[in-house]
């Protein structure tokens, strides 16, 4: 059971809100359409219901607002839009990229590929796929954590009729096992084939709520539709002949000389035309809305004026075909739910004794909720698309490239020959690869929200941060480790064995690079969090030694300032109990590389950065908690 109780939503400055009041129940084991034109407010009424977006209203997804939700993918499958995930990903592999967020098993991936009928294209790009394909991708995502009610916005559009039979095949098959579904259309004969009940909207507020048999017959009509050169002559005529002979017969004149004629038939009309040479370039029998509104008048049998109309876009009859195989077996519709009986409510606005008072909550943006798994999620990202891989590659070819220039010329020394750092680069190109890697685990989830599924931005949670943490500073290790050793066979080949020894300090430099490496990656990563794109990522790992090791060489080398050599003897004192004398060391050795200028520099950066993303965290979710305190619970 889905209801939506007054839903209002925050207007623009100098604008109505796009959706007012809206109040409207959809039921289990049913198809609920929400029928609107272009512009009425449908998608931003879903926005509201899964609070994507700021208002006033509640909706109860079986008695639970969506804020209070635990796992909402098993909850509520969502369609809005496009497929949300990096083009270059493969439609299996994004598949299982969300199941890891929603809990589910990657096989579920597989599973759904053969229910939407792409079980032969799991390894295509989203990028490469048709828009009918897109759409299956979509649906597939909405079910995947097998969830209880699906809102859908406008999942038909742009799809053949044939895969639109199928589309709504499977819908019915979803609400036949007891599941809610809300898909919102523009088309009242898609309604009215497709759904059990049907929720008029214009201009964000209701207009009915019928089921589907009464929504037929009060707002589809047959008709019969004609294109004509000469449409004001006919339609004249047409209207003198149904006077004369007391027919009720209603001409409605639209634009490019068209005419839509309700109570005749196309013989009557093409009889007219021919007895007073009018030439007609169309004529169909059509099914008309006649809850729209167009330009045109009409004549009953009195001369009165008529409804008006305007032409479907679709010729032919609306009934499907029961031949078609993709057509579903229909179950009798039952009645229920609000305003059964074709009943309506009038646009003005409801008052408190109604149920739909000042007093409901309003309606903030929610951050979405991480995944379960976001350790697995996150190796699914990264290694998903190959940019991981081509960043990677890249960063070796350029780094063995300067070592062997390095260590041509004999004057850097092995460290920075090995690392590929000559004095002209702030970064050495293992850096910088590392903190493109981590600014992309953040700056691809914003442009390409897979995890957002029409469900708000990226999760912000500590669990996804951790988890994203772990996997950027394994993979800029690992980079840190390739380049050294790569590096090292590339020299041994080109110079012979002499060029390359190990150093005695190799322990406190190798913990020294990879600190390196891994700082930046989470310099990236913080970064693009905060900010909410790549660039700021790359930028924060680029400033570190071009604006903050100047500051803090300032810092170190000013007069008066004192070494921290007794550092390590002085924590001896104060820990208890005493630690080996082996700590010592390595105590030193970290404090010898925050010591220096780019490792303190690097610290101080990611300090900054972690603060300002747990502010920006804690400040979203403490204003959400007290969005969910004020929430009431559901009334009966």
């Amino acid at each position: 059971m889905l209801q939506a109780i007054g839903l209002t939503s925050a207007p623009r400055r100098g604008l109505p809100a796009a959706v007012d009041d809206l109040t409207f129940e959809a039921g289990p084991g049913r198809v609920t359409a929400l029928l609107g034109a272009p512009g009425s407010g449908k998608t931003a009424a879903l926005r509201l219901m899964l609070e994507l977006d700021s208002g006033r209203g509640i909706t109860y997804f079986r008695g639970r607002p969506m804020h209070r939700i635990p796992y909402p993918a098993r909850e509520v499958g969502v369609l809005l839009g496009d497929v949300p995930g990096h083009p270059a990903r493969t439609a299996r592999g994004q598949l299982r990229m969300l199941g890891a967020a929603a809990g589910v098993p990657a096989e579920r991936a597989d599973e759904l590929l053969e229910l939407v009928g792409l079980a032969g294209l799991g390894e295509q790009r989203i990028g490469a796929l048709s828009l009918g394909m897109d759409r299956r991708l979509a649906l597939a995502s909405a079910l995947l954590g097998d969830p209880h009610t699906l809102v859908l916005d406008d999942p038909a559009e742009g799809l053949a009729p044939r895969e639109g039979y199928w589309l709504h095949g499977l819908l019915r098959a979803h609400a036949d096992r007891g599941g809610t579904v809300l898909y919102t259309t523009a088309d009242p004969r898609e309604a009215a084939r497709a759904a059990d009940r049907v929720v008029t909207i214009d201009g964000g507020r209701l207009v009915a709520d019928q089921d589907a048999g009464d929504f037929s017959r009060t707002r589809l009509r047959p008709r019969v539709a004609v294109r004509t050169p000469h449409a004001d002559r006919l339609a004249s005529v047409v209207r003198r002949e149904a006077r004369a002979a007391r027919r009720s017969v209603e001409v409605v004149t639209e634009a490019g000389g068209r005419l839509a004629v309700y109570g005749s038939s196309c013989a009557e009309i093409g009889d007219t035309a021919f007895r007073h040479g009018l030439p007609v370039h169309q004529l169909a029998d059509e099914v008309g809305d006649t809850g729209s509104t167009a330009s045109g008048s009409g004549t009953g049998p009195a001369g009165s004026e008529a409804p008006t109309g305007f032409a479907d876009p679709v010729g032919a009859t609306a009934a499907p075909d029961p031949a078609d195989p993709a057509e579903p077996d229909r179950a009798p519709k039952a009645d229920g739910g609000a305003g059964a009986g074709g009943g309506t409510r009038p646009c003005g606005p409801r008052s408190a004794a109604e149920g739909v008072g000042p007093e409901l909550p309003p309606i903030r943006r929610r951050p979405a909720p991480g995944p379960l798994h976001p350790l697995r999620y996150e190796l699914r990202r990264l290694l998903g698309v190959r940019t991981t891989a081509l960043i990677m590659a890249a960063v070796l070819v350029v780094s063995v490239g300067l070592s062997v220039i390095l260590a041509r010329t004999g004057h850097a020394p092995l460290p920075k020959v090995l690392a590929a750092w000559p004095s002209l680069l702030p970064l050495p190109p293992a850096a910088i690869g590392a903190g493109l890697l981590g600014a992309l685990a953040f700056g691809d989830e914003f442009r390409y929200p897979a995890l957002a599924a029409g469900r708000g931005t990226v999760p912000r949670r500590l669990g996804l941060l951790l988890a994203k943490l772990v996997v950027s500073a394994g993979a800029a290790a690992v980079l840190a480790l390739a380049v050294v050793l790569v590096s090292a066979g590339t020299l041994h080949v080109v110079y012979g064995r002499g060029v390359v020894h190990v150093p005695p300090n190799s322990a406190f430099l190798g913990a020294s690079w990879v600190a390196l490496t891994v700082g930046c990656a989470w310099a990236g990563l913080l970064a693009a969090g905060v900010f909410r794109v790549t660039a700021a990522g790359v930028a924060a790992v680029l400033a570190v030694p071009v604006l903050v090791v100047p500051l803090v060489q300032k810092v170190l080398t000013a007069p008066g300032s004192r070494p921290v050599a007794g550092l390590p003897a002085g924590l001896r004192e104060l820990m208890w109990p005493r630690w080996p004398y082996e700590t010592d060391r390595w105590v030193a050795v970290a404090l010898g590389a925050v010591a220096h200028p780019v490792g303190a520099a690097l610290a101080l950066s990611l300090s900054v950065l972690v603060c300002a993303y747990l502010f920006t965290s804690l400040h979203g979710g403490a204003r959400w908690r007290s969005r969910g305190a004020a929430g009431p619970g559901p009334t009966a």
